[in-house]
């Protein structure tokens, strides 16, 4: 048996998103956002769910504060719905959105838990869609206006910022695959909106120094990890393609200024560029203070030339899967977080998602997931080993700390280490909840 220690600072913590957890929809002044308007449209989310209720933490955020302290977590990443804030995406401010959120961060301090706060986690104000969304480069100077205003009406409370949550979800799956809200297919699209995301990221970034805000500023990719699945070029190449398409693209304008070429070069030859304007680069590669990465999956890839622009293929080579039908693939993990520190330096890093959707079983009211916990004992170990070779990784969110509104696909597929019952918002820990909480008390784990 080996122990996998962590260091003595490092923050163990979980995390959650506005729409997937709050519910309220219609209450304190909030908004309609594209996720109101995605989910209303027959067809695009399972059972035809909505999170116009979703976990009810818009009333029962004392009670989720009090699970993580209960749990041990030393953080809490949670993201703040634009719509609450400024209900029609740019203009007036409601107070009331604001006095929430106010109420949320006060009761996790008092428990002696730090807030990192997500600006934008998908649910874009449906009015700012209406014209253009993440189309338009309007949409930029709106984003930057909220964004200010959080941070001076949470200036000394809130240290830790992070300005986007997975911008490739933003972009290529919602504009170019349609899964998520706005549900298009247009690969310009989709490279439109992951440029003028990516220009927002840097405009608020200099804004945040300009305003000299007391706290640290980064961003949250998502990130993937394929290996190809021979020694052949075109396999290796296929990876490369998809390494740049899905890791590359976000990573190369904030760290180096410019995107990969790689990927450039295969888009212009198929009819398709980013709408780049001078000076945005600059804008973009704003330094940060932090990094955070959300790994899930990844696993082997190869070359086929039938296989959408990219021309790459998943191989199914037979590994154990989460209910989601994901990989799991954990060495992937460090393989990032190695490539990370290789391709963009020593950057602190937090994990900001990690985790698994997996069924549990009920037994007297009591909820078992055990395959849960033996992911995240793949993963954490995993991380330790990134550690051990020096990456600089500063803490880890566990995604997530209550099942909740899945997105495409509603309640079906629970994340939590909470159990939700939706009808009654009655919140359970399961297994898995006790092991972390363990996790967190000794420092670390054994395998």
């Amino acid at each position: 048996m080996t122990t996998f220690k962590f260091p003595n600072d490092f923050i163990f913590g979980s995390a959650t998103s506005s729409y997937q957890i709050e519910g309220a929809y219609k209450e304190g002044g909030r908004g309609m956002s594209i996720w109101d308007t995605f989910a209303r449209t027959p067809g695009k989310v399972e059972n035809g769910d909505t999170g116009d209720l979703a976990c009810d933490s818009y009333h029962l955020y004392k009670e989720d504060v009090q699970l993580l302290k209960n749990m041990g977590a030393k953080a809490y990443r949670f993201s703040v719905a634009w719509p609450r804030i400024i209900p029609v995406g740019d203009g007036a401010v409601n107070q009331e959105g604001l006095d929430y959120y106010h109420r949320l961060v006060d009761e996790l301090l008092a428990n002696g838990i730090e807030p990192m706060c997500t600006l934008y986690h998908w649910d874009l104000p449906q009015a700012l869609q209406d014209k253009g969304g993440w189309e338009s480069r309007e949409t930029i100077a709106a984003f930057v206006r909220y964004a200010e205003t959080m941070f001076k009406s949470f200036a000394g409370k809130i240290k830790n910022w992070i300005t986007f949550n997975e911008p490739w979800c933003v972009s290529f799956l919602s504009n170019e695959i349609g899964a998520h809200a706005p549900g298009k297919t247009d690969f310009q699209a989709a490279l439109d909106v992951a440029h003028h995301l990516l220009v927002a990221h840097g405009e608020t970034v200099k804004r945040f120094r300009e305003l000299g805000v007391d706290g640290a500023i980064g961003i949250a990719p998502n990130t993937e990890w394929f290996e190809p699945f021979s020694t052949k070029q075109e396999d290796i190449d296929a990876c490369a393609r998809r390494n740049a398409y899905f890791n590359g693209w976000f990573f190369d304008p904030v760290f180096k200024g410019h995107y990969p070429q790689l990927a450039l070069d295969w888009y212009k030859a198929k009819g398709y560029e980013p709408p780049v304007q001078p000076g945005d680069m600059e804008t973009i590669a704003q330094p940060i203070d932090f990094l955070g990465i959300n790994y899930y999956t990844g696993g082997v890839g190869r070359n086929n030339p039938e296989e959408g622009l990219l021309e790459f293929e998943i191989v199914d080579a037979a590994f154990d899967k989460t209910d989601f039908d994901w990989n799991i693939y954990p060495q992937g993990f460090y393989s990032v977080l190695t490539w990370v520190k290789a391709n963009y330096g020593d950057i602190p890093i937090y994990i900001t998602e990690n985790g698994a959707y997996y069924d549990s079983d009920e037994d007297n009211g009591k909820y078992h997931d055990p395959k849960r916990i033996e992911y995240l004992r793949k993963h954490l170990i995993q991380l330790n080993r990134a550690l051990a070779s020096g990456v600089n990784v500063k803490g880890y969110f566990l995604w997530s700390l209550m099942d909740n509104f899945e997105w495409a696909f509603g309640y079906s597929k629970p994340f939590g280490l909470v159990h939700v019952d939706f009808k009654t918002f009655k919140r359970t820990p399961k297994d898995s909840y006790y092991w972390y909480k363990q996790v967190i008390a000794e420092g670390g784990l054994e395998s």
